[in-house]
């Protein structure tokens, strides 16, 4: 299950990526607009089918899976499944749609809210995006 890992609510550790909620949500609204990369049919999860999603997340780090009618499995079991074997983090399932994400270690393309390592304090009166700090 992905709650066995938690370390504290909110914080998810699974592989040597440590996602909050909040970085789920916004890999959620990221993975709404994309169209899924691979279909899994009746052959379930093949080693052939998880070299080419590893191949996937490694070109574009979020991917979103189809399940077909004509597979048999649990959608749920499946994405936790091929998340370990991937080591990749599953981000959701919903219906018969799997989305995974994984991090490239040289070259990453999303930044997760929560990556940002240098969080400037805002002086007093200082413009901080379209708000600005009231002494």
């Amino acid at each position: 299950m992905l709650n066995k890992d938690f370390q504290q609510p909110g914080v998810y550790k699974k592989e040597n990526i440590c996602m909050t909620t909040k970085d789920r949500a916004y890999l959620k609204g990221l993975a709404m607009n994309i169209d899924p990369v691979l279909s899994l049919g009746k052959s379930s999860l093949t080693p052939e089918f998880v070299a080419a999603a590893s191949e996937a997340l490694e070109a574009r780090e979020l991917i979103k899976i189809n399940v077909l009618k004509n597979c048999f499995d649990d959608p749920k079991e499946l994405g936790i499944t091929l998340a370990e074997r991937t080591r990749s983090t599953l981000v959701q399932v919903i219906g018969r749609k799997v989305v995974l994400y994984r991090p490239n270690r040289e070259n990453p393309k999303i930044v997760l809210p929560g990556d940002t390592k240098k969080k400037q304090s805002v002086k007093a009166g200082e413009v901080h995006g379209n708000l600005k700090r009231r002494k």
